[in-house]
């Protein structure tokens, strides 16, 4: 998988996995593909286990799709989150979200 990729899978019932990059280069492809998946799904927990690479644009990614769940009124848990992901949340004082 290259620094640019991303996959999503369903890896357990009511778990929408995401793998790869969650960088600069993927942001909008993840948004909308994890949009889109969510809102066919019911998934309530988006699970960042496999994620190796997330940058800024990754972080914000992530907000947006949070901030849409919301909108639609559901409640979405994110689960293992990569350190660095955390790290970045915590600077930018998102890490309540997150």
């Amino acid at each position: 998988m290259s620094a640019s990729a991303f996959s999503l899978e369903t890896s357990a019932p009511d778990t929408l996995a995401v793998t790869g990059a969650l960088s600069f280069t993927t942001a909008a492809a993840v948004l909308e593909a994890t949009t889109a998946e969510l809102t066919r799904g019911g998934q309530t927990t988006l699970d960042l286990a496999g994620v190796t690479h997330a940058d800024s644009a990754g972080l914000a990614c992530l907000l947006a799709v949070l901030a849409s769940a919301r909108s639609q009124g559901r409640t979405l848990t994110v689960s293992n989150v990569p350190a660095g992901l955390h790290a970045l949340a915590q600077v930018s004082g998102v890490d309540q979200l997150v």
